[in-house]
Parts: structure tokens; sequence; C-alpha cells
């Protein structure tokens, strides 16, 4: 089978979103007891942050490169997260509604920014309508086969007690729905459809892989790509997900099999030990590091590879500054990094303004606008430029790569397109190295980095890279 991913992914720079926390807005109406902004987040309460709190800072994002948006669940939820859905045709009224979500698509179209949703299709909420009429009218509801029932009546609301239906995480608040059921598929597959012709640009998909069924997200594909051949799909497997990545069903997954490496390697003297997610981050040197980079890139096709989701942390991990201990020099460098591999780069919100946070919901906090040029420091600007650079160079978004040198403190590797060529060195010990990197070209710019002694040498250059840092070199055939 041909594997196609969308062209506008391999070009894009992802942001995410956790709506409730990114920004409130005025013009949207809010209800009473929200806490405060700036009071630190807590697992049941509401900052009020909304989707046109999003449209007004959209300026923020465009200048920081941003070219797509990743949110987390936008529908109607009690719960802060909204991985909880009550109903998957509306929009959060707290979040705005359908009518932020509108003006908010639109304005993010204008400036060109896509926009992809959380799709949370495996499981709803004891809100969800059917469930509610199941746990009204007990086995004679209609919709009794919409869930895996074990005994009536159900325990929903029952203290420490197993569900006697089937749950996420046996979790009661998050009944699973049954796929097997043909109305489930059709809802499933119509919200999906729904909201790509609404405008959206592509699906997050919360844990896919508890819908163990190829045939379901082969037709969840064909119904997407129906709507918009354009759409993204992209979901959350933790580990190598080449059963979903053959062409028929995903077009990437979130690719956490960068994310420890990144941590483990640029971290590796400042790791805190907290876990990323349910995983340990072992600390790694260079030849670790590149070793696993080649193992991803190999794993899949190149047009998947291209369209992987590349992410230093999320919602469901410690932020990367309380990963690393508060070493900033650790972010800017896979930072860089992660703007010049192959793969869509996506920065958790408010990462690049030195936000921490350890495990959820602490790595769920918000962002202090009021604090914005004072946040604005060196991690900022090294953010912004690594964005500009991969945003300026097709070579660093689209090109061919190979590792060049991957030894103790020092790794370097070639990205390549259409003759030009790209060199990226890292030197994470503390005290500057001097290293030689092949050139298949006779002229070459420092495009990225401040190195020392730079000296072209026949098919080679010297230089020393300054401790803790990252270059870029640029040649042009």
């Amino acid at each position: 089978m041909t594997v196609t991913t969308p062209e506008w992914v391999k070009d894009a720079v992802f942001y995410q979103i956790f709506p409730d926390r990114f920004a409130r807005s005025e013009a949207v109406a809010k209800p009473s007891n929200l806490e405060p902004w700036d009071s630190p987040p807590t697992v049941h309460g509401f900052k009020g942050g909304d989707l046109m709190g999003v449209a007004e800072r959209l300026d923020y994002l465009a200048d920081l490169g941003i070219t797509a948006i990743y949110f987390n669940p936008v529908f109607q939820s009690a719960s802060n997260h909204r991985y909880h859905t009550h109903d998957y045709y509306r929009v959060d009224p707290i979040l705005g509604g359908d009518e932020a979500l509108r003006a908010l698509l639109d304005a993010a179209h204008a400036r060109g920014i896509k926009v992809v949703l959380d799709g949370v299709f495996n499981h709803a909420s004891r809100g969800f309508f059917q469930f509610n009429h199941l746990l009204e009218c007990g086995p004679s509801s209609p919709y009794v086969d919409w869930f895996i029932v074990h005994e009536f009546p159900l325990n929903a609301y029952e203290r420490g007690a197993k569900p006697n239906y089937a749950a996420w995480w046996d979790l009661p608040a998050l009944p699973k729905l049954n796929t097997e059921t043909p109305a489930v598929r059709e809802f499933i597959w119509g919200v999906a459809e729904y909201w790509v012709r609404f405008g959206i640009d592509g699906w997050r998909l919360d844990v896919p892989a508890e819908i163990d069924d190829d045939d379901f997200w082969r037709e969840f594909r064909r119904r997407v790509k129906a709507a918009n051949p354009e759409a993204y799909i992209v979901g959350e497997i933790w580990e190598p997900a080449g059963r979903w990545l053959q062409g028929d069903q995903f077009d990437a997954v979130m690719n956490y099999l960068f994310s420890r490496p990144a941590i483990g390697y640029f971290g590796r003297e400042t790791l805190s030990g907290l876990r990323h997610g349910p995983y340990p981050v072992k600390p790694m040197d260079a030849a670790d590091f590149g070793r696993a980079i080649e193992k991803v890139i190999q794993l899949y096709d190149w047009e998947v590879v291209q369209a992987q989701l590349n992410l230093l942390g999320s919602h469901d991990t410690p932020r990367f500054l309380s990963m690393v201990d508060g070493d900033v020099s650790a972010l800017q460098l896979a930072t860089l990094c992660q703007m010049t591999l192959p793969g869509a780069p996506c920065i958790y919100y408010g990462d690049e303004l030195g936000l921490t946070g350890g495990y959820e919901p602490e790595c769920r906090n918000t962002i202090p606008w009021d604090r914005l040029d004072a946040l604005k420091g060196d991690l900022w600007a090294t953010t912004r430029a690594a964005i500009a650079l991969r945003n300026a160079h097709p070579v660093l978004r689209r090109g061919t790569y190979e590792t060049v040198l991957a030894r103790d403190d020092l790794l370097a590797y070639r990205r390549a397109l259409n003759g030009t060529e790209a060199l990226v060195a890292f030197n994470t010990s503390h005290e500057a190295a001097p290293v030689t990197l092949p050139l298949n070209t006779a002229s070459f710019t420092v495009a990225f980095g401040q190195p020392e002694d730079v000296t072209q040498q026949g098919e080679s250059v010297r230089l020393i890279l300054p401790a803790r840092s990252g270059t870029v070199l640029l040649t042009e055939a």
C-alpha cells in the first residue's frame, strides 16, 4: 500500500493548548466559582480559559512562528480537561460554544494556522446522553448495547467500588463505548466527519489502541479523508506503532519515542527523577541518543516520519523544565534538536516561557499573561529563533537524515534536500569542544549558534562548539 500523509504537516510547527489554562477572554460569559487564574491548578477546579482567549492571542503564536495548534478536548464536559465528553456535537459553553470555535477557526486560518482537535472516542462520560439513559432506564434502555454492562443496576456513583461496566482504567466516570455496536461506530464516524466539514484540520486520537479494531480505524480514516483529504490523523501511541501506520489508519503518532531520549540526552546531568508519563527517563550520552533517533526514523515509512508529532512534553507528562530540575540550557538544546529533525515539532503551551510543573494537575498550569514581558527571556528568544530557522529552510523540514557524529557529549547530523545541506551539531558538556564535520560543498554559512574558530579544511569543517551549545551550518551546492 502506498503511504501518504498531509503535505502541510511536514512543514508545520505545532503548539499544544490545554483550553482551560491558556487564556481567558472578557468576550465569553463565565459561570461563578472559577479558581483564580494565578493559583495552583487543581484536579477538579476550572480557571475559565476559552477559545476566544486563544483567538485574541493568535498574534503571539504567529510571532513565535507557530503554524498549527493541537487542542486538548473542547466539547461539553464536566471536567476541566474535558476527556469526560457529555456532547460530541457541542463545544463547551465555558469555552465559548460553537460560535467561539467558528471565530477561532476563521481567525487562525486567516493567519495560515491549522487547528487539530482531540478526539476522545474510546470512552464518554456519565453525563453522555446514552449512558445517562442507561442509568435511568437500566436494561430497558434502547442504548444498552452502547456500553459493556456486566450487571444492573449500574454502580456509577458508588465510592470505592469497581464499576460493573467496562470503563477506561476502571474509572466510573469514563464508561467505555462499545464500538462493536454498529450504531456506536456510525456515531463516532459521524462526529469525526462533522467537525472536519465544520473546518477543523484534523484529529488527535486519545488512547486509540483501546479500540482494538483495525477495520474501525480504516473506516474512520476513509470518512475523515473523504471530508478533507489533507486532514491530519495522529494517534496517542506511546510505543512503536507500525500496526496503525501502514497508510490505511493514522497518518502519524505522538512521537514519545523521541521525547524520552531527548530528555535523557540533553538533560542527563540534571534529571529530576520524575517519570515521563508512565516511563522513567534514563540518562543518555550522544551515542545512545544517536542510536535512538536512528531507530525512530527507521521504524516507519518516510512519509510517516515526516508527519510524526515530535513533542518534548504534554498534558500527560511533567513539564520539561521540571524533568531536568530547571536546567534551561537542556530545554534550549532539545528545542533546537526538535526543530531540526524530521517530523512536525510540537511545543507544549508555556514551555517557551519557562513554565514548570510536575505530575498532573501541576503540568496543566496557566500562562501568567500579566508577566509576559518578564517571561520573554533567553528561552523564549532561543525557541523563537529555532522555529524561525526551521520555517525558513525546507531542508530542515523535508531533508533526508544522517548521523555524522555521536560520541560522548558530541552529536551531529546532516539534513539534505535538492543540493542544500544542513549540519546540526551539539555539545552538551560544560566545556568547549573541537569537532570536525564532513562537508560536501565548498561554501557554508553559520545559520544558528556561535561556534568559534570555524575553519574549512578540504572536504571538512573544523570548529569549536561552546559549552552547552548547538550550531547549524547551511551549505549550498
